[in-house]
């Protein structure tokens, strides 16, 4: 972990768009996760997306849950509104705001713990309502927070930290959003900055519900058994006089590969993961054909990433709900308040 702020200072020369700002603009505070997580380079990847889309830094609203993706949107656009809601419980804080405003840009940045266990009732919801937000999953397969535990996308067969071998089945928010009648749906990796941008500029621009998941390795609970380096023979063989904790550097892993490939992707404890982008003739708006090819790649063991599905014509959240088009804020409070007449009127509805 680090505790540095981060220097304010930019150099003059640094490129600016179309609001005369530079990307150190777009960013928050200094991280404190894990040296090497993928997580932060989804946060360099919404950076990018944002200062490029030249997004006023007040009109993007971060939300999040708990765990240690919940914490990416301390990490960049310092200058827009962020609410860290309580666990699972993002996409209630997120209708509530998009309800009162709609002028604004809202991204929710979620893992795979705070989504698809506590949280996975208000995820379906958040699709089947399809909220004007961008939905990012930082997906790592383990309670991070908690030292490591198998959360619900973790895959049969996964070995976990201290060797224990997975045997439940996953859940694939992918598939579930397809399922659930989700109208933008992609998947990508964390270190596949080159794909990761443009999908979530395109999800910033999508009128509706738009989900991520991304691949996002944790590099803490990818040291195995047997090592002399590990953190569990170190707690074993050596008698500490004080509380301590320390998080060991990992190189960044990246990848790059072209549309229709396929690539094996090393993991930090060893284990590989098999990454397919999509080929340029996939039509992603085709449903049933989209989840059918989905099932056919994930029995071949292959992750399938890029835009999976849009729907442009379903209808969204505001357009359902008739949500006000003018920002609650700026409405007069005559057309807020009922009045002591029209609270009876309301309350007679339930009598």
């Amino acid at each position: 972990m680090s505790f540095i702020a981060k220097p304010k200072v930019a150099h003059p020369s640094l490129p600016r768009n179309a609001l005369g700002l530079t990307r150190r603009d777009y960013e928050g505070g200094m991280s404190t996760l894990c040296a090497g997580c993928g997580h932060d380079s989804v946060t360099a990847a919404i950076v990018e997306a944002i200062w490029e889309m030249s997004i006023r830094p007040e009109q993007l609203v971060k939300l999040s849950g708990i765990g240690c993706s919940s914490k990416t949107t301390a990490y960049f656009d310092s200058g827009g509104h962020g609410f860290n809601s309580v666990h699972g419980r993002m996409p209630s804080i997120a209708t509530g705001a998009i309800s009162a405003n709609r002028d604004l840009h809202y991204v929710g940045v979620s893992g795979d713990g705070d989504t698809l266990s506590i949280g996975f009732g208000q995820f379906a919801h958040a699709i089947r309502r399809n909220l004007n937000m961008l939905y990012i999953i930082e997906n790592n397969g383990v309670y991070g927070l908690t030292k490591g535990q198998f959360s619900a996308s973790a895959d049969i067969g996964t070995k976990a930290k201290r060797g224990e071998e997975n045997r439940q089945p996953p859940v694939d928010p992918v598939l579930t959003a397809l399922t659930l009648g989700g109208s933008f749906i992609a998947r990508s990796f964390s270190g596949d900055k080159e794909q990761l941008v443009p999908l979530i500029m395109a999800g910033l621009r999508h009128r509706g519900f738009a989900l991520i998941d991304v691949l996002s390795p944790c590099v803490t609970f990818n040291d195995h058994q047997g090592s002399t380096k590990s953190y569990s023979f170190i707690r074993e063989n050596y008698d500490a006089v004080v509380h301590a904790d320390f998080i060991a550097p990992a190189q960044e892993i990246t990848a790059s590969y072209a549309a229709g490939e396929a690539m094996s992707v090393a993991m930090h404890d060893g284990s590989r993961i098999l990454l397919r982008k999509l080929d340029p003739s996939y039509d992603p708006t085709d449903r049933t054909r989209a989840y059918a090819y989905l099932r056919s790649r994930l029995a071949q063991g292959e992750y399938v990433t890029g835009l999976i599905h849009i729907d442009e014509s379903s209808p969204d959240f505001h357009e359902v709900s008739g949500s006000s088009t003018t920002p609650m804020n700026q409405l007069p409070y005559a057309r807020l308040s009922p009045g002591s007449e029209g609270l009876k009127k309301i309350l007679n509805r339930y009598r």
